[in-house]
């Protein structure tokens, strides 16, 4: 699965090794990008989505990017992601032209995921509003993801501390501190002093529970929701 840069110099050796090309892609000029390089899955990755990603919006992205496979890669499969975390979402998917979804936040709170409880708990008790794109947490671990992407995350201490102030975190006599104040703060489970990586859908997610369950759930709703609404939309004589 490649995302956030051309997937063209990494395509041909996956092709040669019988493995399925994944491409995760935040906008139209990515869509096309993969299709070229003959991705076999296309995930189209709104910017509600939990960590690294773009500016467009899952609910226009994937309709946008079903018409163009329709056209120009009928066989690929197309996954919606961002902001999908229950049946709802999935349903909702659907019906927007993606084949399936893949749904990061809502596993990322579940019973096997190697996430600090703390972490889950603080996301459990959020909502929506309490997430933020920004670069201060690539920044503060001193990487070079590449531009315009930037990460979704909570608004802890320090994400407030530094968002607007990227540059400043950046200093020589600044990094180094802020760098070992991050990594221990997550190490310890901390959430106040690092970064929380969960998306918007932290709103929707009330409880953490095994992911067989989840999935169950969210599948489960999502096929009674989606004949539900068929139904009510019949009108009898």
């Amino acid at each position: 699965m490649l995302s956030f840069g051309s997937p063209e110099s990494f395509a041909p050796r996956i092709k040669a090794a019988n493995a399925k090309l994944i491409c995760q892609v935040q906008n139209m000029e990515h869509a096309r990008a993969a299709v070229d390089v003959g991705a076999d899955i296309i995930v189209a990755q709104g910017a509600e989505a939990g960590g690294h990603g773009l500016a467009r919006a899952t609910f226009t992205l994937v309709p946008e990017i079903a018409d163009y496979l329709s056209k120009a890669a009928a066989t690929t499969v197309l996954a919606a992601a961002g902001g999908i975390a229950d049946g709802r979402g999935l349903a909702a998917a659907l019906m927007l032209g993606a084949d399936g979804a893949l749904i990061g936040s809502r596993f990322w709170a579940s019973a096997e995921a190697l996430v600090n409880p703390v972490f889950q708990h603080v996301a459990v008790s959020a909502d929506g509003d309490s997430t933020i794109r920004t670069t201060v947490v690539d920044v503060a671990r001193k990487l070079a993801w590449p531009k315009p992407f930037t990460a979704r995350v909570m608004k802890t201490r320090f994400i407030e501390d530094w968002h607007g102030r990227e540059a400043d975190l950046a200093k020589p006599e600044i990094a180094d501190r802020e760098m070992h104040r991050y990594v221990r703060a997550m190490q310890e489970g901390d959430p106040d002093n690092t970064g929380v990586w969960v998306g918007e859908a932290t709103g929707l997610i009330q409880d953490v529970r095994p992911a067989g369950e989840l999935l169950q759930k969210i599948v489960g709703d999502a096929e009674r929701l989606l004949g539900d609404k068929a139904s009510s939309f019949v009108i009898t004589a």
